[in-house]
Order: C-alpha cells, then sequence, then structure tokens
C-alpha cells in the first residue's frame, strides 16, 4: 500500500508534460517522474520487480484523481 503520496508539476505553469512524485511503499521511500504517457522514470531507488506493476497501478490511479479530475 502507497502512503505519503506527493506530486508536483515539474515546471511552474504547465501541467505538463510530467510530475515529480514521492511515496512510501513496505517502509521504503520511492520517488520519480511520472509521464503523461503513465509511465514512471525512477529515481535512485527502484521497486521489486514483482510489486512495480501493482505500484504504477496504484499510482496511475492517484493520479488520475490528483490531477486529471
Amino acid at each position: 500500500m502507497i502512503s505519503h503520496f506527493q506530486w508536483k508539476p515539474l515546471f511552474k505553469k504547465a501541467q505538463l508534460p510530467g510530475w515529480k512524485i514521492s511515496f512510501f511503499h513496505n517502509g521504503a521511500h520511492y520517488e520519480g517522474i511520472y509521464h503523461k504517457t503513465g509511465d514512471i522514470e525512477w529515481g535512485s531507488q527502484l521497486p521489486p520487480h514483482e510489486v512495480e506493476p501493482t505500484l504504477k497501478e496504484e499510482i496511475h490511479e492517484l493520479m488520475l484523481f490528483h490531477v486529471y479530475d
């Protein structure tokens, strides 16, 4: 489960092309860039391969709720 999810635009005056995201999952801190295509460019820590698809789905839902709504 994702906790402490935060996002902010990459540029001050534009909603696109992407957003900086950060959150905690299972006690680990992750950050990256969420692109308008839904792709995620992970920061220095990559999530485990087996949970990455689930994390991407959860992040996509959060971004739909916060940004696109």
